[in-house]
């Protein structure tokens, strides 16, 4: 099968569903979570939450797990039974069992941003990493923990998301989103961007990347990496956080509210949700959505079930 015919096959079945179907997410419960707890990933029912030298696995009836790390660091992922997390101190990329909460290894790929700021993305049988700021990516087999490639990429990539056959990659300094074949390990196209981009998402048939310096929500065109549409969300969208799913893109601000909830077909904004938390993550779990807010230790669930007497904020 041809790549082009793979692609429009993907493109296809990732076909945007309709978000004025959804209705707007009521905060019907909000935990309070000592520390500092950031980045989310979602298991099942629960979520895995980055904490002051640790990350603890959370569900709606309190903390199940805690595992500790030196400085667990940016957005986390979870494959092949395993929570995969950076660890921005020790410069490795650490495996976590899900069944046992056990650390099982810690696999020295490098991290290209200490600050934090950063995501571990899974897809195409392979764990990925942003590992050195100079302009790597590190490929890891989970069949044996092992770095088994280091792709070339814009100096100052940090953000990376899986999706559409492809990871995607973005470098904020250079303003460059860029699309890594992982069959051939190499960036087979790149396009410009705004004033600062950072985390990105895929889904709902098109990459999006928070143009955090403009305010402004990018839509990328997978089959051609072109900008396809934008949004004016607010002044900025520093130090936020972006997920895809019920034909939404979901937007965690630190201004005006604590989420944003666009429609992936019209780019309208279809709710601005909560009081202003301060900065956090956020993650689509389908029948809801879950946010952090790290200034106020909380960690919040929001359901999108039809509301039944609890008032969102």
């Amino acid at each position: 099968m041809s790549s082009t015919l793979m692609l429009a096959m993907l493109l296809a079945a990732a076909a945007p569903a309709d978000a004025a179907d959804t209705p707007l997410p009521q905060e019907t419960q909000t935990l309070s979570v000592p520390g500092f707890a950031d980045f989310l990933a979602v298991d099942g029912d629960s979520v895995w939450a980055t904490n002051k030298g640790r990350v603890e696995r959370w569900s709606r009836a309190g903390k199940l797990a805690e595992v500790a790390m030196t400085h667990p660091c940016g957005a986390m992922a979870i494959a092949e039974g395993a929570l995969w997390v950076a660890d921005c101190k020790e410069g490795t990329l650490n495996r976590i069992d899900l069944k046992t909460a056990k650390l099982v290894a810690a696999i020295p790929t490098g991290i290209a941003n200490p600050a934090g700021e950063l995501n571990v993305v899974t897809g195409a049988g392979a764990i990925w990493v942003a590992s050195d700021n100079a302009g790597k990516v590190a490929r890891v087999d989970p069949a044996d923990n092992r770095v088994v490639a280091s792709i070339a990429v814009d100096p100052g990539t940090h953000y990376l998301a899986f999706g559409l056959g492809a990871v995607w990659a973005v470098s904020s300094g250079e303003q460059s989103l860029q699309r890594i074949d992982p069959a051939t390990n190499q960036v087979t196209a790149r396009t410009r961007l705004g004033k600062q981009p950072g985390f990105l998402a895929v889904g709902e048939g098109a990459v999006w990347v928070q143009e955090q310096g403009d305010g402004t929500l990018a839509r990328i065109d997978p089959a051609t990496v072109q900008v396809s549409g934008r949004v004016q969300v607010g002044k900025d969208l520093l130090y936020g956080d972006i997920d895809t799913g019920a034909g939404a893109v979901w937007l965690r601000t630190t201004s005006d509210q604590t989420f944003v909830m666009i429609d992936a077909q019209t780019l309208a904004i279809r709710g601005r949700l909560g009081k202003p938390s301060g900065s956090g993550a956020l993650r689509f779990a389908g029948t809801g959505l879950w946010t952090s807010a790290h200034d106020v230790h909380t960690l919040s669930w929001w359901s999108l079930a039809p509301a039944t007497g609890t008032a969102a904020n």
